[in-house]
């Protein structure tokens, strides 16, 4: 993974920090002269394809706050550009960070701080010079844009603050407001004595109250603001001594040794002041916005697609690595279980032939037995048997309980010359083979059923007549069976004379009507 490095810029040098764990390294100083830009130069040619952002802390930035309508993708940003492009004559370097929304009438917009350096001409050589020597621009970023992240690693994440710290640069102030970034300013500094600082930073702080109640960022009637001052090292004491809080502003002071372990620094180069913690935060995660443009961080861009590509391609070697692992797997699991069927069949080959060796001596072969058993088993299942159909006659009949049967014959016979000749089949003979000879010449299985009606007035023809039909339809039905024939106890056709013989018997000998029902089934 490559080094991430910072070059933190200020008025009078420039220092190239790199991140090494939750520590930072100075690996390099460079002046502000033409001898210190060469030197910049060649230490970037020695390493050519750094990863670098770069860090400024300049006096003379400029924040101004605006509105555009609420767009999104391409059209919000075409109105930014023109927005910046309209503010500054040189927009190399400036940005646009959002503080939000409102909403004033019908119309919603979005509040806009546009920022951006009042001249860019100090900075314009050093980005030339990364440009020529083949770095990766991250991009350009200043101390006020990570004001909100320290602010919040501090404990104040929310409200009006002011962050105040004392830099290389100078003594930096920033107003952050909710997480969001106001207005920052930079006022250079000597060297001064604890009490002496600590004395410029109240007065300091107190004339920036007032120019932000001027610019109306800060309301006039608003409560005590708090404000936020990083002490360097050691001199907590005599900060907190000095900086009395009042009705106007409330001050905090925190140590700089506990500031940097807040923001998770652990170890610093020795003189790095507070803008290490700045440079640290960077490392650690840069903000979204930052002031240099796509031309500047192009090379960058196309790092970012590298990964990209070279991620996707890990991630579907990965993934392929994977699937042929778990299909290795199957290939394994799938020959243990060949071998083991191998195995079992081998021992099922081996106990066949023992068996077959105790077997008496045949005619024939083994295959033909094999042949013979499986076409015998074949025509034994498939021949016509008397149980299915006594079955079908039994549960037809617990539904009629009137109907008493005399006889039942079952047979096999010429089912089409039967049918439609309306005669009784003459029974099989019994010898072997018959069924079989039946079956293949397409005859049918005969049901014939003669019986009498009882629980019924004898002389309620029309009665007995219907009950005879609904038994002989039921058991036809949906089983196979067809109705062949079915003599009623009495004929009721047009042509017949009704008498009191009822099927055979008279009417006054007590004996109940008698009827036949022939059904018949087509064998497959």
């Amino acid at each position: 993974m490559a080094a991430k490095r910072i070059l933190y810029f200020t008025s009078e040098a420039q220092y190239l920090y790199r991140r090494t764990g939750n520590a930072l390294e100075l690996e390099a100083e460079f002046t502000r002269d033409d001898a210190g830009l060469s030197e910049f130069r060649d230490y970037l040619r020695a390493r050519r394809g750094t990863l670098l952002s770069l860090l400024a802390d300049l006096a003379g930035e400029d924040f101004h706050e605006d509105l555009i309508p609420v767009l999104r993708g391409s059209d919000r940003d075409a109105v930014v550009q023109r927005r910046i492009a309209q503010r500054y004559r040189d927009s190399r370097l400036a940005t646009a960070l959002s503080l939000g929304y409102v909403t004033s009438g019908e119309r919603r917009n979005e509040r806009l701080l546009l920022a951006s350096f009042t001249s860019t001409e100090q900075i314009d050589p050093w980005l030339d010079a990364l440009d020529d020597s083949g770095a990766r621009l991250a991009g350009v970023y200043s101390v006020p844009l990570l004001a909100p992240a320290l602010a919040a690693k501090l404990g104040v994440a929310s409200g009006r603050c002011i962050v105040v710290t004392s830099n290389r640069g100078g003594l930096r102030q920033c107003f952050v407001e909710d997480g969001k970034l106001r207005f920052g300013r930079l006022e250079r500094t000597s060297e001064m004595q604890p009490q002496a600082l600590a004395m410029f930073v109240r007065s300091e702080t107190h004339r920036l109250s007032q120019y932000l109640t001027t610019l109306r960022v800060l309301p006039r009637e608003s409560p005590a603001l708090h404000v936020l001052v990083v002490a360097p090292p050691a001199q907590r004491a005599v900060f907190e001594q000095a900086l009395v809080s009042d009705a106007r502003l409330v001050f905090r002071t925190v140590d700089g040794v506990d500031a940097a372990r807040a923001v998770g620094l652990a170890r610093s180069p020795e003189g790095t002041l507070a803008e290490g913690l700045y440079v640290h935060l960077l490392a650690m995660k840069a903000p979204r916005e930052q002031f240099a443009g796509r031309a500047d961080r192009r090379r960058y861009f196309v790092w970012q697609l590298q990964r990209g590509v070279l991620a996707a391609g890990a991630l579907a070697f990965a993934a392929c690595a994977i699937v042929a692992g778990s299909r290795w797997l199957e290939a394994i699991d799938i020959r243990e279980r060949a071998s083991l069927q191998t195995s079992q069949s081998r021992a099922a080959a081996e106990q066949y032939q023992r068996i077959t060796a105790g077997f008496p001596v045949t005619q024939t072969s083994t295959e033909n037995l094999r042949a013979t058993v499986v076409e015998f088993r074949r025509i034994a299942e498939r021949n016509a048997a008397p149980e299915r159909a006594f079955v079908h006659v039994s549960r037809v009949l617990q539904d009629f309980p009137q109907m008493e049967l005399d006889m039942l014959t079952w047979s096999v016979g010429a089912g089409r010359a039967s049918a439609e000749s309306g005669e009784r089949p003459t029974p099989p003979t019994a010898a072997p083979g018959t069924a079989a000879r039946a079956k293949a010449e397409g005859e049918s299985v005969f049901l014939e059923l003669t019986g009498r009606v009882n629980a019924t007035q004898r002389d309620d023809y029309r009665g007995i007549t219907a009950q005879v039909q609904r038994f002989a339809n039921a058991l036809g039905g949906p089983t196979g069976y067809a109705v062949v024939s079915t003599k009623l106890p009495f004929d009721i056709t047009p042509q017949g004379t009704l008498t009191g013989d009822i099927g055979g018997a008279r009417t006054d000998s007590g004996e109940a009507p008698r009827f036949t029902i022939l059904l018949a089934q087509r064998l497959p």
